[in-house]
């Protein structure tokens, strides 16, 4: 009888599996924002529909003003939305509280700031330690170092960000950002603050490290060469996504 049920477990665990990786990475279902007085309310998004399979790749593109980066903060759940919703991996993510919603980042998602958002009081080194620390991962040195090696920062382990160029401390961001092996990363135009030669180092060294870890990479940008690198574009005009 043990035997019997034993043998009848295993296709219903195996049919767990594959309903959990059958999940796209991220779906979003009428989707809008909207800031603003009752009397004066700015539109950013409108009933907004997005669907991004897991290990894809997609970029989103559109003016500036369009609110492609107020479509990530949503997606990444930095920010809620004033209706719809959005789903991660099957977790309903829209209808999470702020701790639960950082609890699914710190554990799925890797985040890459146009900015780098470094923090100024810590190492290179320290920095791309931090998610894993706050992971409890006693391996976090470790980590951090063979990353920011691969990303060519060996000999930068003690700088602080002030004593990096651009381009040095958008690696250290991006070092940050893959270093806990993310399921889904967002880029917020990460080529944004640098110069031609420099953006094209940082989008093949973002793209390897993608492909690399098989992620799923969503990314905004007005860098039409980042975007063409991406599996699908979409534009971001009047508050609703567009096939490019």
């Amino acid at each position: 009888m043990l035997l019997s049920d034993s043998n009848n477990s295993a296709p219903n665990n195996q049919s767990t599996l594959n309903k959990l990786t059958s999940y796209p990475a991220i779906l979003a279902t009428n989707l809008a924002k909207s800031v603003g007085e009752t009397d004066n309310i700015i539109e950013i998004l409108r009933n907004l529909n997005l669907e991004v399979t897991q290990g894809e790749s997609v970029a989103i593109v559109g003016s500036s003003g369009s609110g492609k980066s107020t479509l990530l903060g949503l997606l990444a759940g930095l920010d809620n939305p004033s209706s719809g919703s959005v789903t991660v991996e099957g977790v309903p993510f829209s209808g999470l509280d702020e701790d639960a919603r950082a609890a699914v980042r710190g554990k799925r998602m890797g985040f890459v700031f146009q900015s780098f958002q470094l923090l100024s009081t810590m190492t290179a080194l320290e920095n791309v330690m931090l998610p894993l620390q706050l992971a409890n991962r006693r391996d976090a040195k470790q980590i951090a170092a063979e990353t920011l090696a691969k990303v060519g920062l060996a000999d930068r382990f003690t700088h602080y960000p002030k004593q990096l160029s651009g381009g040095e401390q958008q690696r250290v961001a991006i070092a940050r950002a893959f270093a806990p092996q993310p399921a889904i990363l967002f880029a917020d135009e990460p080529t944004g603050n640098l110069d031609i030669a420099t953006g094209e180092r940082i989008i093949d060294l973002l793209f390897s490290l993608n492909q690399a870890s098989n992620s799923t990479l969503i990314l905004v940008t007005h860098d039409e060469k980042l975007a063409r690198c991406c599996e699908r574009v979409l534009t971001l005009r009047d508050g609703q996504l567009h096939a490019s």
